[in-house]
């Protein structure tokens, strides 16, 4: 005859499952808590309501940005402590921007006009509109390895590389599809 199961090791053990599961819950609320608090957010999904670049909604793509292509960038600190101070753009908000030019594309700054590959790109105004002055990148070289330039050419007064210079590459988000324009 087989012997029953005692009513003690049938409880001993369900404290034991419960505590497995209560351990495992709280394992992985502190990884998710750790994973957002080191994590930089990307988002899906961006509305730009700037006039620099077309207005609308936008996603995020796949695979890397080509020279034409619009971005989503964030601003190296001392240019978003400029735009912050300014009032173009609140700091820590990304831009949206045109690749005007890659890696190893010769750039140059020539009085009010950038050129790229031989070309005039854009032209770059002295003040903003409220009269204060803009800082001008002057260089002219071929853009190292790890940085982009990135111009909305269709409006002159973009706050763009025209004014503040190649960005790093790794500033790019990601490269941006648009889902509604105006």
């Amino acid at each position: 005859m087989m012997a029953r199961p005692s009513l003690h090791l049938i409880g001993g053990g369900l404290r034991r499952v419960r505590a497995r599961k209560m351990l495992a819950a709280a394992s992985i609320g502190l990884g998710l808590i750790l994973i957002t608090a080191f994590a930089k957010p990307v988002p899906l999904l961006v509305w730009n309501a700037s006039a620099s670049a077309p207005v609308g909604l936008y996603r995020l793509g796949r695979g890397a940005a080509r020279t034409g292509d619009f971005v989503l960038v964030r601003m190296p600190k001392m240019i978003g402590q400029l735009a912050d101070q300014r009032g173009y753009l609140p700091r820590g908000v990304p831009l949206v921007k045109r690749v005007a030019a890659l890696p190893g594309e010769h750039v140059c700054a020539f009085n009010d006009a950038i050129i790229i590959g031989g070309k005039i790109a854009a032209r770059r105004l002295k003040t903003d509109s409220k009269g204060r002055r803009l800082p001008w990148w002057n260089e002219c070289r071929p853009l190292a390895s790890d940085k982009v330039f990135l111009i909305n050419g269709a409006a002159p007064d973009s706050f763009d590389s025209r004014y503040f210079g190649p960005v790093p590459a790794e500033n790019i988000v990601g490269r941006l599809v648009p889902l509604w324009t105006e």
